[in-house]
């Protein structure tokens, strides 16, 4: 009984999600994003089919130009490029509502893929993402969740990497590891036509 209540609820936040939101570009099943960064541009192709939520979600905050002029604020070598959050001055920027956590969508944390950043409880992603620098079994789903992967790379794997070798180090005002000495600017992503 208590599996079917759960199971309800699951199913009318669902829908609610889904009749709340606006579905950018619906109709392409894998749409392609356009990264344009200080350190080269980054193509990746987004999976509509296995992360529906996410990708929608990631494809709003795009069309609406939120990670524009936005920083990877966290990187750690032989790990993840973390950003879409902040500005160059570590301003944090609009957050929409949390989304539910698609882990379970049959996609790894390998290296070149894009993933959902979150906090430590499971549905708490928005709009922070990361690059995957190599294959981090460890990010995916087991016992508990994990991080939701929602595309993968499919030009500029150099960049991605370029961006995973910059020096790093703890950031007084903040009070982080691994942000970048020098800023990496996410200056521009674009959903890019269908082909």
């Amino acid at each position: 009984m208590r599996n079917l209540f759960l199971a309800l609820i699951i199913a009318f936040f669902s829908c609610h999600i889904f009749a709340e939101s606006i579905e950018i570009d619906p109709d392409n099943l894998f749409p392609k994003v356009k990264f344009e960064t200080s350190k080269g541009v980054i193509i990746v192709e987004l999976d509509r089919i296995k992360a529906p939520l996410t990708v929608n979600n990631f494809l709003t905050y795009v069309v609406e130009g939120e990670f524009n002029n936005t920083i990877f604020h966290r990187v750690i070598g032989d790990f993840i490029a973390q950003g879409g959050g902040y500005d160059k001055d570590f301003n944090m920027r609009k957050v929409k509502a949390d989304i539910v956590n698609e882990s379970g969508n049959g996609l790894k944390n390998e290296e070149g893929t894009i993933a959902m950043a979150k906090e430590s409880q499971p549905h708490t992603a928005n709009r922070q993402f990361f690059f995957n620098l190599a294959d981090n079994t460890n990010l995916d789903p087991g016992r508990g969740w994990g991080y939701t992967v929602f595309g993968e790379i499919v030009d500029g794997l150099e960049v991605m990497h370029a961006i995973g070798s910059v020096e790093t180090d703890y950031d007084d005002n903040m009070g982080w590891d691994d942000v970048p000495k020098e800023p990496i600017i996410l200056t521009k992503v674009t959903l890019l036509p269908v082909e």
